[in-house]
């Protein structure tokens, strides 16, 4: 149950500065999968981005969170370092953010794009801001005075974006199975059909571009648009890769929970990291190469020895406990059980993706402090009790709150739908 989210690409609410804890083994205060990571030139500081619509600044010194930046009012799907002190956030909301460490506001937001934004990259002189959207669209801003180009020709969805070493031209690759090569100083470009949908890119140091695909394969291509080599890491789809800084090896992440370490010259694998068995949604090395982040479905952040796949840090592959176990046999909780992901039952624990049910029946629809609702639900008279829960889940969230984020589902069965309503009075009772 989700009451007023949409589950799709995005979640919604980032948990408050004061619920963040440092751990040593993993960085832990998203309430939602980590979507996106970005790591500081000089190695010390993490940029993270969730689908509980927060990005967290994170000191690796402290294994702690410095800052959490709010402004998205859906997914943050991409995040950037913008030199030593800036930082780039963009959001399923298509907008994006420019920060400056240590203020509470952006910058400067820039607005345009008509779909979510996925993806982002820096030109190597740091004054082009490159971003990608399902719009269909690729968007070049500048830095300095938040110009726009964009760039169209993409038929689909556009999943990734890459600049070239040299920062004169960029890559970009769709649902669509095509790779462009845009060249920016004369506006031409070339076009690759690859035989599958790509979700990822990154560029090699020497010039050589990485595509992930829907069908499990990096594919390695010259700056011509011509495939040179190809490596099966999974047989589910990839959902992010990185470059390692020497561009010897690459991180790999799929739907599947693997990330697989690919010796990039070689064209082979060398080792996969086993993990706690979700989806792996970001990858991202530090300078030194060998020390690889992964941003996983539970919302952590896990840190790895790439060159021999152990885990950094002690109880790195610790899963959070069960917040149902104390309702063992309880046919509600069961029911229950696929919502823990998005809410939590106490406001004493760390927000995650959704507002907590504590305290619930009573309470006016979107009228939770310190969450964002919609405005459709702010405008509707709900009062959650038993039965309006119930109807909830037996006329669906489309018909009963129009206009919510919520995804449409419906309990069927009469006495499921009490067992529901009556666990949530007692577990949700303050």
């Amino acid at each position: 149950m989700k009451l007023g989210l949409r589950l799709s690409v995005v979640l919604l609410a980032a948990a408050p500065l004061a619920g963040l804890r440092p751990a040593s083994a993993q960085l832990i205060g998203h309430g939602g999968p980590v979507r996106a990571i970005a790591v500081s030139v000089d190695g010390k500081t993490v940029l993270s981005g969730s689908f509980d619509t927060a990005a967290i600044r994170w000191s690796l010194a402290t294994e702690s969170a410095e800052q959490v930046l709010r402004l998205h009012a859906d997914a943050v799907n991409a995040v950037a370092f913008l030199g030593e002190a800036r930082m780039a956030t963009a959001g399923a909301d298509g907008r994006i953010a420019i920060w400056t460490a240590g203020r509470q506001q952006p910058d400067k937001v820039f607005e345009g794009h008509t779909g979510p934004i996925v993806a982002l990259a820096v030109s190597p002189d740091v004054s082009t801001l490159a971003s990608a959207s399902w719009d269909r669209t690729v968007r070049l801003w500048s830095l300095l005075d938040g110009t726009s180009r964009v760039l169209e020709g993409h038929s689909q969805n556009v999943n990734g974006v890459a600049f070239t070493p040299d920062g004169q031209s960029l890559v970009s690759v769709g649902y669509d199975q095509t790779m462009r090569v845009w060249h920016l100083t004369d506006g031409t470009s070339e076009i690759a059909k690859l035989p599958a949908p790509l979700n990822a890119v990154a560029i090699a140091p020497d010039g050589e571009i990485v595509t992930g695909a829907a069908d499990g394969r990096l594919r390695m291509m010259t700056a011509d648009g011509k495939e040179s080599g190809s490596v099966v890491v999974d047989a589910t789809p990839i959902v992010a890769l990185v470059i390692s800084h020497d561009g010897a090896l690459i991180a790999v992440a799929g739907i599947s929970g693997s990330v697989v370490i690919v010796d990039r010259r070689a064209r082979s694998v060398l080792r996969t990291l086993v993990g706690a068995g979700m989806p792996v949604w970001s990858v991202a090395f530090q300078p030194d190469g060998a020390t690889l982040l992964t941003g996983g479905a539970d919302g952590k952040i896990r840190r790895w020895n790439a060159l021999t796949g152990d885990t950094l840090g002690s109880n790195l592959l610790g899963t959070p406990t069960d917040p149902l176990a104390g309702y063992a046999g309880d046919r509600g909780a069961e029911i229950f059980r696929a919502c823990v992901a998005c809410h939590t039952l106490s406001d004493k624990e760390v927000q995650r993706a959704g507002p907590t049910l504590a305290g619930l029946y009573g309470r006016k629809i979107a009228s939770l402090p310190g969450y964002r609702f919609s405005d459709a639900l702010k405008r509707m008279g709900i009062v959650w009790t038993p039965e309006t829960v119930a109807k909830l889940f037996e006329v669906g969230p489309n018909a009963y709150t129009p206009g919510t984020k919520m995804p449409e589902q419906r309990i069927g069965s009469a006495e499921d739908r009490r067992a529901l309503t009556e666990f949530l009075a007692r577990a949700t009772a303050k």
